[in-house]
């Protein structure tokens, strides 16, 4: 990744590795997948476009804006009793961006760490609050460890630029109301609030990990890990 930045009055160009939080979870999730996807481009296959997901995250936004622009507080939080307003600040719409995101040059590493956010609120303490979407279609939502690991490094991402960051945040979960049907063409989604309380004291040793894994030679297969399984099986058939 080749930045531009600008000291003094001529810009010099300054090269950095920027690692993005979907990349620090795969390599939690396989190192392998993760030394040949840094080093050698070799993705795994993308999963199906979540496009109902994407426009429900669109309005969720839109709502909060609304409410960060008034200083005042969604019903949602008022109904979880959730003492909070969405933060306003210059940077909020980089932070939600995908390709920007909040950002933090983690010097130990030397990765540029990035994540997108959903939201950000605002305690009576000055304390910024992490808030993530998620839509589901099932019957009952879980907390994942993958949510509780993306929370939490946003979370990281926050604290290292300065900011207070409450310990608990919250993901706001859109569930399809399927006992309703298509009601006069319409599909409705139950909301609610989860609250967890983060621990990112793992990042940083993640991100050392993730350093010396990208500089050494190709991992081992996981046998937990599908694609690595996937990929061995083939390769054993052409044999």
């Amino acid at each position: 990744m080749v930045c531009l930045a600008i000291f003094g009055d001529s810009p010099t160009i300054e090269y950095m590795q920027k690692l993005s939080r979907t990349k620090i979870e795969l390599f939690l999730n396989c190192p392998r997948c993760f030394w040949l996807d840094v080093n050698k481009g070799v993705k795994r296959p993308p999963p199906a476009p979540y496009t109902i997901n994407s426009a429900i995250d669109f309005l969720l936004k839109q709502e909060f804006d609304t409410h960060r622009e008034n200083g005042t507080a969604h019903y949602l939080i008022k109904k979880y009793n959730i003492d909070a307003i969405p933060y306003k600040c210059e940077q909020i719409n980089a932070w939600r961006h995908n390709f920007t995101g909040i950002q933090f040059k983690h010097e130990p590493s030397d990765f540029l760490v990035f994540g997108a956010v959903d939201d950000v609120w605002i305690n009576p303490e000055n304390e910024l609050i992490v808030v993530d979407y998620k839509s589901t279609g099932a019957k009952e939502y879980k907390i994942y460890d993958s949510y509780k690991r993306q929370m939490e490094v946003y979370q990281w991402l926050l604290a290292q630029n300065g900011y207070k960051v409450a310990k608990t945040g919250y993901f706001l979960f859109a569930k399809v109301n399927k006992d309703s049907g298509f009601g006069e063409g319409k599909l409705t989604f139950d909301l609610s609030i989860e609250p967890l309380e983060g621990d990112i004291s793992w990042v940083e040793g993640a991100l050392l990990d993730a350093r010396k894994a990208m500089e050494g030679v190709l991992p081992e297969p996981k046998a937990e890990c599908l694609y690595c399984q996937f990929a061995k099986s083939s390769n054993d058939e052409k044999n």
